[in-house]
């Protein structure tokens, strides 16, 4: 939406009264009902506020400060405002079971959250049973589950040769055996992944961990014969698999593999990619198998996130505002991502309209050099070895973040690397 945009970008102003309903659709050549619908899906998103009798108003603030333009943090753009929490607050004070503070989590979180939480997977093309659910703090506890649940210390993971940096730390910090799979523009290789699955011993538990839909870092998303392909591998090795769902933005238009193969997936999700990172609840849905297992390991850990979050995910789903965030975040998304495109202009970059990060490939020893410039000048980015599972492979990239910062800084950290490539192109000339 143009308003949307001119208010995040500050060409409108805190305080800044917006046209009259009719007269805007008169100005627009649209109808009245159309520039109603608008503007409450602006007050929703908490950008404006209408005072009665005056008008509608624009509510943000900006606020700009001297600091680093960090690239290497990957967050959703921000779709949450002071305005939008305070009425959300006030409708949980109204609602919240005050037991939910007063005692103890179960092991999995309350039966009410799982229900609350099946619900949103469903809006996301997911049909779980709430009983199969265990609700964590953040996705990356989901993930180090997930892990225990499948394969434990003992066993193997399995996983794209470049994959979530968090995953790569998680692993190597519990001592779990991580070895990397070829990928392509689709993600995992099958025909790789079942050789990595013969090499490796027999009786050994084996956990395959990979993101179908915009993978991290590289953004590649399967297509349906992949999908099928991966599961049918696992199938034939007795493999479990860990899916991580966490970038996925609404009903998706292929299948997750958690609805593909229910009885081998582990499918891990969580809001803090979609909708915010402040709401911290991780998502693992378990195969009915391994539900009890999981209650008896969380007896001993507990994980279960904040009833407040939860009661801020009901309320939210209840007044429409997560129905409507992904739209949001996939309009911003595609702004931020045509910008990198037209300011970068590099052939080798790989961007999705849908993800708010992209990737740069390069041999490894260029990506620590564009590091190292980028931080010279203020730019934080990724670090090349943090995606990599094996530390030799002479194979990486620069994985730029583009959701965290304001626009003008994205612009502005994009137009310096920019310039940074073509400097580094023209020394090699």
């Amino acid at each position: 939406m143009a308003l949307a945009d001119d208010i995040i970008e500050g060409r409108l102003r805190g305080g800044d009264r917006l046209p009259a309903h009719r007269d805007l659709a008169w100005q627009l050549e649209i109808g009245l009902g159309t520039v109603t619908k608008a503007y409450a899906a602006l007050e929703r998103r908490g950008l404006v506020r209408s005072v009665k009798g005056r008008g509608m108003f624009v509510a943000i603030r900006q606020a700009h400060e001297d600091r680093v333009i960090d690239l290497s943090s990957n967050v959703p753009p921000a779709m949450l405002s002071a305005r939008l929490l305070a009425r959300t607050l006030a409708g949980v004070a109204r609602k919240i079971d005050a037991d939910h503070l007063n005692l103890y989590s179960p092991p999995a979180g309350h039966l009410e959250h799982r229900r609350l939480l099946a619900r949103w997977l469903e809006s996301l093309g997911i049909e779980v049973d709430a009983a199969n659910l265990a609700l964590t703090s953040n996705a990356r506890q989901a993930i180090s589950l997930a892990f225990d649940l499948a394969c434990g210390p003992q066993g193997v993971i399995l996983t794209e040769r470049l994959t979530y940096p968090g995953a790569i730390a998680l692993a190597r910090r519990k001592g779990y055996r991580m070895r990397g799979v070829a990928i392509d523009a689709e993600g995992m290789v099958p025909e790789s992944l079942a050789q990595a699955l013969d090499g490796v011993a027999s009786g050994t538990n084996t956990a395959v961990y990979l993101t179908p839909t915009l993978h991290n870092p590289t953004t590649a998303t399967m297509g349906a014969a992949r999908r099928q392909a991966i599961v049918e591998v696992c199938r034939q090795a007795g493999a479990w698999i860990i899916e991580d769902g966490v970038y996925a933005l609404g009903p998706p238009a292929l299948p997750a593999l958690v609805t593909l193969a229910p009885e081998r997936v582990l499918h891990v999700n969580g809001l803090s990619k979609s909708i915010g990172p402040g709401l911290r609840i991780g998502v693992l849905a378990l195969p009915a198998a391994m539900t009890g297992v999981a209650h008896d390991v969380l007896q001993d850990i507990p994980m279960a996130p904040s009833p407040l979050s939860c009661a801020v995910v009901e309320e939210w789903l209840s007044s429409g505002v997560i129905a409507s965030i992904p739209q949001d975040l996939r309009h911003e998304a595609s702004r931020r991502s045509s910008l990198a495109v037209s300011l970068l202009g590099a052939t080798e970059l790989v961007a999705h309209p849908d993800a708010y990060h992209l990737w740069l490939p390069m041999p490894l020893e260029a990506a620590d050099q564009l590091a190292a410039a980028a931080a010279s000048v203020g730019i934080r980015v990724t670090p090349p070895e943090s995606v990599m599972v094996d530390p030799c492979d002479p194979a990486s990239g620069i994985r730029l973040c583009l959701g965290g910062p304001s626009l003008e800084e994205v612009r502005g950290g994009l137009a310096l690397l920019g310039r940074i490539l073509q400097d580094s192109q023209r020394s090699a000339m």
